[in-house]
């Protein structure tokens, strides 16, 4: 159990030494490289004179012995390029790209800080620069710069015209020339496109880049903003070139003015030609279908103007307009129509018949009141007057009051013969009734029965002056019925059985109350 103990701490300590040695090489390595001092990159464009610095910051505990720059370009082999010992002079060795260029700076370096300086530097000067340190004990130790060679570049950008078609074609280029290092070009644009970009390396490493701008161009892209932009380290900001897309394409052609309402004899409409195109168009040129212009037509320049339509304009008209690439067209055909009637003359019109038609009702609205007023004086002369003119008409006296006359003195000879006038029949005249019917008798004597009002009623009553009224009261006076002596029969019309029933029935449907007081019977009369 002991003897694996041992064996166990044995192998521990054997691990532990292994990593400690470890830890010892990366600390010593750590150190040394940080006692090295120098730039991490310079930067310069060439014919300048850069400066590469290098010191040891702590030497303590070490000697130095010797500084040796060494030149490691990007391709090929680590070249010496500058020497220094304290016992000798400084070493510039024969085959250095910067023999004669190269110098330690003081012209009297020293150990702890043996910078050097190049001049006139080139683009192949671009590399990695060593300062390397040769030390006793700890051996060599170093600080690496990188030379960084610029060269700003000249940018450029131009668009070209093309023709509109239907392949992809270059419509923008733009170049950065001659700079250190490559710059990168972008395009920004709203066209439909793609671009392709090449470098190529010149004299002393130079490079110029190269790039297009390809699409397939449409009469719509010619205008069309289109930006190239250059990224380089030398700018502060990216340049940027804005273009505009040139296309060219053959006159796109539009009549404008036709609203479809050309009517005979309507004047000083117009057809304008409008046109667009790259290059500008140039020329403009009317025609007709048929060939021949119209005498009312006057052409200027783009607009075509009809002075008066009539038949001769109902054609198609043709405008042709040329530029450079091409010719365009467009027509329009004109359908003359009958004239229009005026909304001004149709509205008067309608007015006017509006006008009459309420005149007409207005005026035979007063005729109907005024018939109406006529009718009620009518009733109201026949109902209210010193007579009743049914009564004086058909032999009443004029003072005998009708049926209201209670003394019977001047009371007319009511035995007379009773028709019947008969509203219902055609003939509109005295009849006989169906129905069996007796006189109406008030106080024991029969009384005098007017009928409906007839067309001589209405003449006596409203067109007799007071010089006829009197001559037909005198004349009625001298026919009373009270002169005579013997009652005249009177005729009345009754059905030929129960006459002994009927005077009640005819009595309930046949009379008629009068304002007067007096009630008649709607259908016997005296004659």
């Amino acid at each position: 159990m002991a003897r694996r103990d041992a064996r166990n701490w044995h192998d521990c300590s054997k691990m532990i030494g292994l990593l400690c040695l470890v830890a010892s090489i990366l600390i010593q390595h750590g150190v040394s490289g940080q006692r090295v001092k120098v730039e991490p990159e310079v930067l310069s464009y060439p014919g300048q004179t850069v400066n590469l610095r290098c010191a040891f910051t702590d030497a303590t505990g070490i000697q130095l012995t010797m500084i040796t720059w060494i030149y490691e370009p990007k391709e090929g082999e680590r070249i010496n390029i500058a020497v220094f010992h304290p016992s000798f002079d400084p070493s510039y060795p024969a085959d250095s790209p910067v023999k004669g260029r190269v110098s330690f700076m003081p012209s009297a370096p020293n150990l702890a800080s043996p910078s050097i300086q190049i001049s006139n530097v080139r683009m192949t000067d671009e590399g990695k620069y060593i300062c390397e340190y040769a030390t006793y004990p700890s051996g060599n130790e170093q600080g690496i710069t990188y030379l960084v060679m610029l060269a700003k570049p000249q940018n450029s950008a131009s668009i070209v015209s093309v023709v509109a078609g239907t392949q992809p074609v270059v419509v923008a280029r733009c170049e950065s020339a001659d700079g250190r290092p490559a710059a990168h070009i972008t395009w920004v644009t709203a066209a439909s496109g793609n671009d392709t970009t090449v470098s190529k390396t010149g004299t002393d490493d130079m490079v110029t880049v190269s790039s297009e701008y390809r699409m397939v161009p449409t009469p719509a892209d010619n205008g069309k903003d289109l930006s190239c932009v250059v990224v380089h380290r030398t700018q502060v900001k990216p340049e940027s070139f804005p273009l505009k897309l040139a296309v060219q394409y053959p006159p796109q052609v539009k009549i404008v003015g036709y609203d479809n309402n050309w009517y005979v004899g309507r004047t000083n409409v117009l057809l304008t030609c409008e046109a667009t195109g790259n290059p500008t168009p140039v020329t403009t040129q009317w025609k007709t279908m048929s060939g021949e212009k119209p005498d009312t037509v006057v052409i200027t320049e783009n607009v075509l103007k009809v002075l008066k339509v009539d038949d001769a304009v109902n054609t198609t008209f043709v405008c042709e307009v040329k530029n450079r690439i091409g010719i365009g067209r467009d027509q329009v055909t004109v359908i003359v129509r009958e004239p229009s009637v005026n909304p001004s003359n149709a509205g008067v019109v309608a007015g006017a018949v509006i006008g009459s038609l309420l005149a007409l009702l207005l005026v035979a609205a007063l005729i109907a009141v005024l018939v109406t007023r006529s009718r009620r004086q009518q009733l109201g002369y026949r109902a209210n007057g010193g007579g009743d003119m049914k009564t004086r008409i058909f032999g009443a006296g004029k003072n005998g009051g009708g049926a209201s006359s209670s003394s019977g003195v001047g009371g007319g000879n009511n035995n007379g013969p009773v028709y019947v006038y008969d509203e219902s029949s055609s003939h509109q005249g005295l009849g006989e009734k169906n129905n069996h019917h007796q006189p109406l008798t008030i106080g024991g004597r029969p009384e005098v029965v007017a009928s409906a009002p007839t067309a001589q009623d209405i003449l006596l009553s409203n067109e007799l002056d007071d010089a006829e009224r009197r001559k037909f009261d005198e004349l009625e006076a001298e026919e009373r019925y009270d002169h005579f002596t013997g009652g005249a029969p009177i005729l009345q019309l009754r059905p030929p059985h129960d006459q002994d029933d009927m005077i009640g029935d005819y009595m309930d449907d046949d009379m008629e109350s009068q304002r007067d007081g007096s009630v008649i019977s709607r259908t016997a009369v005296y004659v």
